[in-house]
Formats: structure tokens, sequence, C-alpha cells
């Protein structure tokens, strides 16, 4: 059998070319640091372009940091500079040093590296990737044709370094990508959510910045460990069957000496003029979507995580800020764009060429838009001008929701529309529904702190609000804590407070957010027809002055379908009637006011006869008990 023939590894005519046109959609195989065979030489062939440096030589602990030690080959008509040095070792350390045309000398890490110095160090790592083992065969041949419009969607949001850490250890006693696998997969096992989503997975250099500023967009984190023990973790999830998402973060990248920022000396990956090049309330510095070989970079990235990874879907970040030239700015400080309007054409160009590269090279992946405006066809088809998007963050329903149950329970009677609108739209998009990390931090508090009321309320409210949200059509986010009431807002410098797992009531909050899901996966109406009208239809919409909903969630065929009634005050309406469809048995499925939850334990019937009497402009009814804050779905 003939041997299998190695691509060259440099940069060649064609990946010239192709990367000028903005379409080698693996040029991080050619450019970074890769271990190579030069004849009988083993050693490192480094690529990176850098169009107005001046000169640029490769840096490191193989020639002691010696900036005249290992000049580098300029290739036109890019300005890529290349060079092989033998005997280079993996995770050795490096950097370029660039000589700017001003004749300054800065040392930048790899743009392309695989592998980084562990903060607050900031060399890159020479590593290989080429010969991870992969062992997730069976989840990635079912990703083929696996269709989230279709599928349960559950998602657990968790940033590793504050989930969960080792306790008494003189460093942050984070868990390692390995650890962190293990535990996170018998977690999730037993609470039945379907992917995890990770916030700060691409390397950067300030914890505090929980990821969102990029230095190493092609590297995994080294705090948790190497580029190997990363893949193992995928592998792990994998062969569990959880599905993994990750924080994208294209929209922006921070000013750090040895970042992206002015790269060669010169505006290299940003726009030139700062009124488009920079976020004023951020301190950062924009992506020039203009450049063939900035859009490359990002779509390349994209699919690296994908392909290279096996990440089943990217999250990606601050999308309005992208679309809008004048997001986040006052007059004065940004450019129109040629018809005189604040939509960033070339952004919007960028997002339909990267989600139909993605999505049409990797058929069961995900993209999904953290957008928070009322941008039109975030989720429509890239031919009928959409941006590609699969799924978009429905921060609408978010808001609305979280403005209500704020609410003491007396003025909601008032407000009764915020949890009923977001209906009114749910099929303009694929949606998701989110209570992500945003909604914990910056004095907003922790869920369950959101809550009016003292003792048994704030607990019983959230446990309707949850119960609410899983009932609502579009696919479900929540952040790590809480789904277990977590009393303090998140931070990143601490664990999860489980030591509130001692405490009933915060057992009680876990054990309903585990049924709910299981709810959720175990019945097709819940999620089968989440992008069509015939999903979703409520019974009864408009009882403000009772602060009740009730609604239907359909199968295909109408052939099993649930009924859900949620109570959001703390009124007891002993004789609710709830009108329904059919002459049918309505089966209670669940019912929060069971004592394992937290609720009295009233004995209740587990099967509710229709009769012939109108209720809620239905033919038929029936009368049922409703607690406090009650919620009770129906199986029928």
């Amino acid at each position: 059998m003939a041997e299998k023939k190695k691509k060259p590894y440099e940069i060649g005519e064609l990946d010239q070319y192709l990367f000028g046109q903005g379409n080698h959609y693996e040029i991080y195989e050619k450019l970074g640091a890769h271990l190579v065979q030069n004849g009988k030489q083993k050693g490192v062939y480094f690529a990176v372009w850098a169009p107005h440096a001046q000169a640029v030589s490769v840096v490191g602990e193989f020639n002691e940091w010696d900036t005249e030690a290992n000049p580098m080959k300029r290739e036109e008509p890019l300005g890529i500079y290349t060079c092989f040095i033998p005997g280079v070792k993996k995770d050795q350390m490096y950097k370029y040093c660039i000589e700017t045309y001003s004749g300054e000398q800065i040392f930048k890490a790899d743009p392309y590296a695989n592998y980084a110095e562990l903060r607050p160090g900031t060399a890159s790592r020479v590593t290989d990737i080429e010969n991870i083992k992969w062992t997730d065969t069976e989840w990635m041949t079912r990703r083929k044709t696996w269709n989230h419009k279709h599928e349960p969607m559950s998602v657990y949001e968790a940033h590793i370094g504050s989930w969960m850490r080792h306790p008494g250890r003189e460093d942050e006693g984070f868990y390692t990508y390995r650890e962190f696998a293990r535990a996170i997969t018998k977690y999730i096992k037993e609470m039945g959510y379907t992917h995890v989503e990770l916030m700060g997975i691409a390397e950067h250099p300030f914890d505090g910045s929980w990821g969102y500023q990029v230095t190493g967009y092609y590297a995994p984190t080294s705090r948790y460990g190497s580029p190997e023990d990363f893949a193992w973790m995928i592998n792990y999830l994998h062969r569990n069957k959880i599905g993994i998402i990750l924080d994208w973060v294209p929209a922006h990248f921070p000013k750090d000496a040895h970042g992206l920022a002015d790269f060669d000396g010169t505006p290299t990956y940003e726009y030139a003029d700062p009124r488009l090049g920079e976020h004023p309330d951020w301190g950062t510095k924009v992506f020039d979507f203009g450049k063939n070989e900035v859009r490359n970079f990002l779509i390349s990235n994209a699919l690296f995580w994908v392909e290279k990874f096996h990440i089943d879907g990217l999250r990606v970040d601050a999308v309005a800020s992208m679309l809008y030239l004048d997001y986040g700015r006052k007059d004065g400080e940004w450019v129109a764009n040629k018809y005189g309007e604040n939509k960033n054409l070339e952004a919007i160009e960028f997002f339909r060429h990267l989600n139909s590269v993605v999505l049409g090279r990797n058929p069961g992946a995900l993209m999904i838009a953290e957008e928070s405006t009322a941008w039109p066809q975030v989720t429509g088809d890239v031919e009928e001008g959409g941006l590609g998007f699969s799924l978009k963050w429905n921060m609408g329903w978010m808001h609305d929701f979280t403005e209500y149950m704020k609410l003491d329970p007396y003025f909601r009677k008032d407000n009764h529309h915020l949890m009923t609108f977001a209906m009114s739209y749910a099929y303009s998009e694929n949606y998701i529904l989110v209570l992500s990390h945003d909604e914990v931090v910056h004095l907003k508090c922790s869920m369950l702190n959101k809550m009016p009321g003292l003792g048994f309320d704030k607990y019983a409210n959230l446990k309707a609000g949850y119960a609410f949200m899983m009932g609502h059509a579009g696919k479900k986010l929540l952040f790590m804590g809480q789904e277990f009431a977590q009393l303090r807002e998140w931070s990143e410098e601490r664990e999860l407070d489980w030591f509130l797992l001692a405490e009933p009531e915060h057992q009680q909050m876990k054990m309903w957010v585990k049924d709910l899901l299981q709810l959720y996966k175990r019945h097709k109406a819940m999620y089968e027809m989440d992008q069509s009208w015939e999903g979703f239809e409520w019974i009864n919409a408009d009882d403000g002055y009772r602060s009740i909903y009730s609604f239907m969630r359909h199968s295909k065929g109408a052939k099993k379908n649930l009924l859900f009634v949620c109570n959001f005050t703390p009124m007891a309406r002993d004789d609710y009637k709830v009108g329904v469809p059919r002459k049918k048995q309505y089966k209670l499925i669940l019912n929060s006011d069971e004592e394992k939850y937290g609720g009295t334990g009233a004995d209740r019937k587990k099967i509710y006869k229709a009769e012939k009497k109108e209720c809620d402009g239905r033919p038929y009814s029936f009368a049922y008990k409703l607690p406090p804050y009650g919620v009770a779905v129906f199986e029928f």
C-alpha cells in the first residue's frame, strides 16, 4: 500500500492566493508553529502574517530569546514571514520579534499558536495537535444527521475555573480539563441537560474578563491543561452523549502588548480609523471585517474549533456590536456606511460567509447568535437575506421574564403581558431562551434573590418561573448554580456555593429543575415543533387578575400533548377551572406542591376527567386545586 503523501508544510503560492482572497479555510495548518521534518532534520516551521513589518525574527527558549539568531524570510505578495528552525521541541516557548517601520522592536505571541504559557506569562508554546487520538466516532457520525429544530436542547452554561475547585490548595485550585470532564459529565447526566456551554476557553490574559478578551484564538487556555487535555475532555463528553458549545468572540480583542493590537506596528487585525476600530465602552479593538486576511483568520478559527476539536457549536458573543457601526458610540464617534446608514456591511457579509461555510461543511453543528436587538432574520437563510445562524438568544424574552419575576405579586396583574409578549414573535427566529451569566453579575443578584418576598415565597416564585421557561417555546439555557438557587452573585474568583445543598430548600430546587429537564427530554411535545405555531397553544393568556397562565404544548399530529398551569401569586385557587379542547383524561405528571419540592404534600388526584362545561373558550373543562405559586403539568 502506497504511503499517504504528506502535504508540503511550507507556505506556497496557492496558500498565499487563497489567504489573500479570504478563503483559506485551513490556514491554521500553515501559519503558526508546526513540528516538521525538513530533510533529515526535525524542527519547527514558523509562519506569521505581518504585512507592514520591516523585519521579523523568532525568539524563544531554544535561542535564549536572541532577536538576531533566527531571522524570518518575507514571502510576497502578502507579507507572510517564514523560517524553519531545527531542533526546536514540543512545549518550548517562543514569540515573534517584530521590527516596525519606526525601528521599534515589539514582541508578539503567535496569533495561530495552539498553546500558550500559563498566565501571567505571555509567550506561545510549540505543540502538536495533529496526533490527538479521537474516540468519539459514534457521536460525530450521529451529529451529521442531528437537527436542532426537532431535538431537545437544554444547555448548562459553565465556567470551568469557578464551577468547582479543589479546596485548600495554594494555587487557584482549578480543576484540569480532565477532572472537569469527569465531574461535569456525572452532574449533567444526573440533571438531564443535553449540552454544556463553556465560557472562556480561548487563551486570555485576565481571569476577570471571563474569556471575552482573547489573545490566543487558536489555543485552549493553559489554565486547565494542555490541548491534549482539552481534546480528552471533548472525547469524554461525547462518549457520554453530551454536546459541547464554546463561547466565541469575533467582535473585539484587547490591547495587551503581546496580543493582536497593532500587531506589526500598524493596525493589522483592527480597523485603522479609531471610530471603527475601537470600542469606547470596552477599551478594546474591533476586527477589520473589510480585510480578507482578517475575515479568513476568524472563519478558519471557527472551523478549527468545530473540525479540529470536534466542538458541536459556537455561541457568537456580542453580535449586535458587530452589526451596528454606532453600537456604544456617541455622535461623531462613528462612521456611516456608503449608504449613510449605521449597518456594518462588511460584518454582515462576514456572518453570511462564516455561517454558510461552518454549517455547510459541518451538518449538525450549531452557530448561535447572542444578538440583543430586533435585527431581522438572524437565523434566516443567507439566500433569502438572513445571517444564517442556527439559533438566536432570546434577549427580549429574558428581559421581560426577569422584570416580571422581580415584581411583588400584587403588581403582576398590571404587567401580565410581560410573560405573554414573547409568544407573539416566538417563531420569527429560531430562539433559545437564556438565563445566562450576564443575569447574575454586576449587582443584578442571583436568580433567587431577584425574587420578591422572603423564605418560601422566593423559592416558590423561582420554581414557577423555571417551569414557565421550560414550557415556553424555544430551546433552553441556564447558567450554573441557578439550578440549585445559588444565593450570591456569580464570581469567577470562587467556586459555586455547593455547601448550600446541605439545606433542604436548595436540594428541593435542584430536584425541581432536574425533573423539569427530564420532563423536557421525555416528551416530544416540549421540543418537536419548537419552530411551528402548531407546537404551542394558549389556553388562557389573559387571566391577569389572578396572574395565572395556562397553555398546551403539542407533538406532531397532536397525539401526545402537555397542559401547563402556572400560578404566579401566593393565593391558593381551590377550584381553578381549566378549559380543555377534548373530553379526555388529563394525567397530572408534575406537581410543584409535592413534599420533595418543598410543597405541602397535599394529596391530589392523578387523573382528571374533563366535563362538557365551557371554560376559557373551550368546550370542556376540569377543576384543579391550584396552590400558592403552584405549577401543574398534565399529559393528555
